[in-house]
């Protein structure tokens, strides 16, 4: 006998035991977003949020409308759907697991809870990207870690320098949280400056 859930939802994850692998843009198209920026944007959702995933590192995976995100650019968040050469695929817990560790439904799937309005959602995600990792960059910068280039860049410290304006340090998403500012070369600087600002 199918639970009311199941009757009035027009998808719903296969019986299983475990965690399986789904393809996005069949019935779905997914957006993964980072742990920082993920738990912001589902705070700022509340109630307007639909079901969501949470997998073991802490990402969170919100369900949208087929093709409903084609154009989002956002850092540390990226849209799960069919490509034209490829098929993408999300790991979906059986709906009973609604607790981690692991994989689990952070928000469970019900008829109140299923897909998320795509354009609620980028509001919500692009304010918890400028609020949790600042202002967005123009262009592509080098992240200090890994030496590569990033069109996601984060500014993740500001030198200043005691005659000019210092330099920006960039990282891409995956090492912003490695950065450490180096507390004595920000004191020398400050001082530096306050110097300065003395004998003008």
């Amino acid at each position: 006998m199918k639970s009311n859930d199941a009757c009035r939802l027009p998808w719903m994850p296969p019986p299983a035991v475990d965690v399986e692998a789904l393809p996005a843009g069949k019935w779905w198209d997914s957006v993964r977003a980072a742990p920082l920026v993920g738990e912001r944007a589902l705070e700022l959702l509340g109630d307007d949020t639909g079901a969501v995933i949470q997998d073991k590192y802490g990402t969170l995976y919100w369900f949208i409308e087929v093709g409903s995100a084609e154009s989002w650019r956002l850092r540390q968040v990226r849209v799960l759907t069919e490509l034209t050469d490829e098929r993408t695929y999300l790991g979906v817990p059986p709906t009973s697991r609604t607790e981690g560790p692991g994989t689990h439904w952070r928000v469970p799937l019900s008829a109140d809870h299923y897909l998320t309005d795509a354009f609620k959602l980028w509001e919500a995600l692009a304010e918890a990207d400028r609020a949790e990792l600042g202002p967005v960059p123009q262009g592509r910068r080098t992240c200090y870690r890994c030496e590569l280039p990033t069109d996601e860049p984060v500014i993740v410290d500001v030198q200043h320098g005691g005659s000019g304006a210092g330099r920006t340090i960039y990282a891409c998403p995956r090492h912003t949280g490695t950065y450490q500012r180096d507390a004595v070369a920000e004191a020398a600087a400050r001082r530096r400056a306050l110097d300065q600002g003395r004998t003008r």
